[in-house]
């Protein structure tokens, strides 16, 4: 973190945020001080545990993000050496994630002086990290029923496809989605529930518990079954 702009704002309104920026961060330090005390000193059920930390640690980032937001605004110098500094230290992005390239033309297709041609003598290129949100969709599936003119009773129609959850409503994919962020992004079910209501999607905590215990139930005893089968003692590891 720099040290305070040479100018503050003049502006009343953005001088108000600037000063409300630098207490939020001056409130987070404090906060900060006072965990680093108990975690050296307190008992150990006062000490602070790894995610309360970077709990802490996080609001701290963001009090200082919004002081330099703040200080961009007060300053033009320094909001033109941060945004150097910024193209400069944030990293390559990888090679494998798709680019979408968006080219920029002037107004102007003919020089403004003599109306002639213009022709591209370089470019200037840039690059932002993007996300496509997770996007929910409904999978339709359709089996016609075919029956021939001629012959009478004869109906034929392709076999419904096996579910992971028999007569339920998720595809497997969509399991698979919920019981990933459950165990490896610690995301539990009923925060997945509210997440869900903002596309406007109804389902319970109980509902997506469902999902995780009668698939994760089903699969464990398909495993249990293949251990047992003649031929493959001696073969399955799980």
């Amino acid at each position: 973190m720099s040290d305070l702009p040479d100018q503050l704002p003049s502006d009343p309104a953005e001088l108000r945020a600037f000063a409300a920026a630098l207490l939020e961060r001056c409130a987070s330090l404090e906060r900060l001080l006072k965990l680093a005390k108990d975690a050296q000193f307190g008992r150990s059920s006062e000490k602070l545990d790894a995610d309360q930390l970077q709990l802490v640690l996080e609001d701290i980032d963001q009090a200082a993000a919004a002081l330099e937001a703040a200080e961009d605004r007060a300053n033009r110098k320094t909001r033109e050496k941060r945004a150097a500094e910024r193209r400069t230290n944030r990293g390559k992005l990888p090679e494998h994630l798709p680019r979408i390239v968006e080219t920029l033309m002037p107004g102007a297709a003919c020089c403004p002086s003599c109306k002639g041609d213009l022709v591209e003598i370089g470019r200037d290129e840039s690059q932002r990290l993007d996300v496509v949100p997770a996007q929910y969709r409904v999978i339709v599936t359709r089996r016609p029923k075919l029956a021939c003119r001629a012959c009478q009773g004869v109906v034929l129609q392709h076999a419904a496809p096996e579910r992971l959850i028999r007569g339920g409503l998720p595809t497997e994919r969509l399991v698979a989605h919920v019981i990933d962020a459950k165990y490896h992004w610690h995301l539990p079910l009923y925060r997945q529930a509210q997440m869900l209501a903002t596309h406007g999607i109804a389902i319970d905590r109980s509902t997506l518990a469902f999902w995780v215990g009668y698939p994760t139930a089903r699969m464990q005893a398909q495993r249990q079954s293949f251990g047992n089968s003649p031929g493959t003692r001696g073969i399955y590891l799980g």
